[in-house]
């Protein structure tokens, strides 16, 4: 067993850098489909931030996309009040998100179960209307546009075909996904994990709970940010729906159709969610919405513990089988 996991530790990190410069290198085979992959990448990241809430700390959301429109609108307002560096806007509105995120912490944290859920569904909504109200700040239903950002590191500028957002938006997925597998296998990480199993074992064990929780619901909240922040920078606009009750929905849905408690579900749901929707949308215009809803339902029902669980089931015996024949 231990040469079947050593293996496999070391071909990850090999495999995901493989993957990372095939995706980096596609814009020099094709253009085409940079702007959809764009999506995919900005919805990855927001899921691997629920990833951190639900599957790691066990903190349940409907509202976690008032994080992301936190971090949509603080870009788009610092772009135009001239602050138009991508990078520091980008790591500012995540800030400012993370902040949000820390003070409505002990809310959300004082409830569970169901209960929990309707406290970041109702904060989720107030922040909706609030925004949709504030027509002077927000531009209310019209959303916010006009708004450009300076050159990447100053030397690759924002251009119409989507490479270097395409790009952009990938190294800042990497860099958090690197992050977060550190997290993960940081005591932080296997902290939250412990608070998730048994909360009152790990409180008798000296771990302080309510700290542990808030932290992650925070960092979560930034992660959150810097997903909004990245579709605002990419696209050059926001809309009001960035803080809507479907895109938090949205965001669940395919946290839980790639897997929750893997890393890789948040890539592989949010994949699969965008290109599925494009590709029914295109061959179904009408009645695509009821088509990804039947494919949703039959993906949780093969595999009840998301696509990550279920490619997880397939390889592991395949991996051990080949160590058994090397022995």
């Amino acid at each position: 067993m231990s040469d079947l996991h050593s293996s496999i530790s070391w071909r990850r990190p090999v495999a995901e850098a493989a993957v990372l410069a095939a995706l980096a290198a596609l814009p020099l085979v094709s253009q085409d489909y940079l702007l959809l992959l764009t999506q995919v990448a900005v919805l990855a990241l927001f899921t691997l931030s629920l990833e951190l809430l639900v599957g790691q700390a066990g903190i349940l959301s409907l509202g976690h996309a008032a994080f992301f429109g936190i971090g949509a609108y603080a870009a788009a307002f610092l772009a135009l009040a001239g602050w138009e560096e991508p990078i520091s806007g980008l790591l500012i509105a995540g800030g400012i998100a993370g902040l949000a995120g820390l003070a409505m912490a002990p809310l959300v944290l004082r409830a569970s179960g169901l209960t929990q859920l309707m406290v970041t569904l109702c904060l989720g909504l107030m922040l909706h209307e609030a925004a949709s109200r504030g027509r002077d700040w927000t531009g209310g239903d019209d959303g916010l546009s006009g708004f450009l950002n300076s050159p990447v590191l100053g030397l690759f500028e924002f251009d119409l075909f989507g490479v270097t957002g395409y790009l952009y938006a990938l190294a800042v997925l990497g860099i958090c996904f690197a992050a977060f597998t550190l997290m993960r296998a940081a005591p932080f990480g296997t902290a939250l994990r412990g608070i998730r199993q048994n909360p009152v074992r790990m409180a008798a064990l000296g771990t302080p709970v309510g700290a542990r929780l808030a932290q992650a619901y925070a960092l979560s909240a930034a992660m959150a940010g810097l997903a909004g922040a990245l579709m605002a920078e990419t696209t050059q606009s926001v809309a009001l729906e960035a803080l809507s009750f479907q895109r938090s929905a949205e965001v669940l849905i395919v946290l839980i159709l790639g897997g929750v408690g893997s890393r890789y579900g948040a890539l592989i749901g949010a994949a699969v969610y965008v290109l599925a929707r494009d590709w029914l949308s295109a061959l179904s215009p009408e009645y695509w919405l009821g088509w990804l809803g039947l494919l949703m339902m039959a993906v949780v029902l093969v595999a009840p513990r998301g696509i990550a669980g279920l490619l997880a089931r397939v390889r592991l015996p395949r991996a051990r089988a080949k160590t058994e024949d090397r022995a």
